[in-house]
C-alpha cells in the first residue's frame, strides 16, 4: 500500500503545481479515433510517442490483450460511447509482441486465485450463475488471429453503424514501436 501513498503525495504537489495546465483538452478526441490496445505496461507511452500522439487526441482503451472477448463487454460499450457521443470515426485495434495473454492458462489463473485466497465456493458459484471461468480466463493462441477476430466482431457489431466506421487491426512490436498491419482473413 505504500506506492498508492506515494503517488497520491505526487497528486497533491502535481495539482499545486499547476501541472495539469498542459494537458487541458475537452473530452471529444481531436483525431475522432479510439485505440484499443493492450494494458501491457510497456505500451503506457510507446503508443502515444509511436503514433505522435498528444493528450486530447484520441480515446485509448485498454484491457487485457486488446481483444473483445464478448459482444456487450465493457470495451465494446465503450467504443460505441466514441462513435455515437464523442465523433469518433476510426478505431485502431493494437495488439502487441510478447503479449501476456497469448498463451494465458485459465486452469493456472484458477489455482492462482485459489492460492490468493478465493474459495472453491466461489468459483463454483460463478459457474453455477451460466459463467464458464476456463473460456473467460482463457488467453489466445495467434495474437494476428485475436486482433482479426476482435476487428472483425467491432465491424460487425449489430449496434456499431453499418458505414462510416473504419476499423483496422495491427500488431506493435513492443521493442522498437513498429505497427504491422494486420490483413483480413481471406477465405
Amino acid at each position: 500500500m505504500k506506492i498508492i501513498e506515494e503517488l497520491l503525495e505526487h497528486n497533491r504537489d502535481f495539482v499545486e503545481s499547476k501541472g495539469y495546465e498542459r494537458f487541458a483538452t475537452d473530452k471529444y478526441p481531436d483525431k475522432k479515433i479510439a485505440i484499443v490496445s493492450c494494458m501491457d505496461t510497456r505500451l503506457v507511452e510507446l503508443i502515444p510517442a509511436a503514433l505522435g500522439l498528444r493528450n486530447g487526441d484520441v480515446k485509448i482503451i485498454k484491457n487485457a490483450g486488446a481483444t473483445i472477448t464478448n459482444p456487450f463487454d465493457s470495451t465494446m460499450r465503450s467504443l460505441l460511447i466514441a462513435v455515437y457521443e464523442l465523433g469518433v470515426n476510426e478505431i485502431m485495434v493494437i495488439g502487441h509482441t510478447g503479449c501476456g495473454v497469448q498463451g494465458m492458462d485459465a486452469t493456472e489463473m484458477l489455482h492462482l486465485m485459489k492460492e490468493r485466497g478465493v474459495s472453491q465456493e466461489h468459483i463454483s458459484l460463478m459457474e453455477h450463475c451460466g459463467i464458464n471461468l476456463r473460456e473467460w480466463l482463457h488467453g489466445f493462441e495467434d495474437t494476428d488471429e485475436a486482433i482479426r477476430e476482435t476487428v472483425d466482431l467491432i465491424s460487425h457489431h449489430p449496434l456499431m453503424p453499418p458505414e462510416g466506421v473504419n476499423v483496422q487491426g495491427f500488431v506493435m512490436e513492443t521493442a522498437t514501436g513498429a505497427l504491422r498491419r494486420i490483413k483480413e482473413k481471406t477465405e
